[in-house]
């Protein structure tokens, strides 16, 4: 009897558990966004997939996200084209992404931009390029999607882990593209 009566109440703490928080058991979610509006962005300077260099003194006081993600990766490959789209709309009102390709097959990696439509750059993510961006993460980079959202002061205004959607990168580049506050 008193196994039955300790399995009823296992039983219960389990099924009010569930109940309680059923979005947390069964989904995985990433870690929160870090707010970093004092950190500077990582400078960097290298040659796109496409063949043009690009660097960070380039990009000065422009809005841009740089976008940390694998062809491998079927979240990264989902948000592509979310960001062709966004690219196409707010190029023009000074923004851009920048994907780096992390522990990709940099032979593959221009037919990959072809066949996906990427209208934006790429980079190959080598060593100097993950360990400046991954000094700005507990751990360094090694999960993708991730994404560095840079104001056109230069400023890292947040660092997003995990896949986005076409609202949440939305909102972001219209936050980015604001005008910086006085401090």
């Amino acid at each position: 009897m008193k196994r039955q009566q300790k399995t009823v109440v296992v039983a219960a703490a389990l099924i009010s558990l569930f109940a309680a928080a059923p979005n947390q058991m069964l989904e995985a979610k990433p870690a929160a966004k870090t707010a970093v509006s004092a950190m500077m962005a990582p400078a960097f300077s290298a040659k796109t997939v496409q063949g043009e260099p690009l660097s960070s003194q380039q990009l000065a006081g422009k809005a841009y996200i740089v976008n940390f993600f694998g062809s491998w990766c079927p979240f990264c490959r989902k948000e592509i084209p979310e960001m062709v789209a966004l690219q196409e709309k707010y190029e023009k009102r000074g923004f851009t992404f920048i994907g780096m390709a992390y522990k990709d097959n940099e032979k593959a990696m221009p037919d990959f931009i072809w066949e996906h439509n990427i209208n934006y750059p790429v980079i190959m993510a080598d060593q100097a390029i993950l360990k400046s961006f991954g000094a700005q993460v507990q751990g360094g980079i090694n999960v993708v999607p991730l994404l560095f959202a840079v104001g056109r002061d230069g400023r890292v205004q947040t660092i997003e882990p995990g896949a986005q959607t076409h609202e949440d990168l939305e909102k972001l580049i219209i936050k980015l593209l604001k005008p910086a506050t006085k401090r």
